[in-house]
């Protein structure tokens, strides 16, 4: 009887275990979940030169268009321009929202040629530019 009480002990133990790890790994599922579901947004806003015509700015939008196709560490784009009634945009027209998976996405992104090659057609027509980049959870 013993060795029965024993081996239910023993089984106890082990189930109990198990029941611990699994939920051990769930979470650590659930924390992996979440860190591959973080996106690294890259905001762009520019002011373009008084200067700059229409046909400059659209050269420059569809430069920026591009760069989804020519870049694969980015994941989403978005972009627009201004339509607030506020009256706080202080010159700025357009945004520009890139989002990437990691930052290691965002540091091959700013030297990559294509990224380059569309700085070289913005910025003859750019007064101003800032960019903000944060972890969207």
């Amino acid at each position: 009887m013993k060795f029965r009480r024993f081996e239910l002990r023993s089984l106890s133990l082990c189930l109990a275990l198990t029941f611990v790890g699994m939920l051990f790994m769930s979470s650590m599922s659930q924390a992996e979940e979440k860190e591959s579901t973080r996106k690294l947004r890259h905001l762009v806003v520019f002011k373009f030169k008084e200067s700059a015509k229409a046909e400059d700015i659209e050269k420059v939008e569809k430069a920026f268009i591009a760069l989804p196709k020519q870049i694969p560490v980015i994941k989403e784009f978005e972009w627009g321009t201004n339509n607030s009634p506020e009256m706080l945009d202080k010159g700025f027209t357009h945004c520009f929202l890139v989002t990437f998976a990691s930052e290691e996405d965002r540091a091959a992104y700013l030297p990559h040629p294509a990224h380059q090659k569309f700085v070289s057609v913005l910025r003859p027509h750019l007064d101003e530019a800032f960019v903000i980049d944060y972890w969207a959870d």
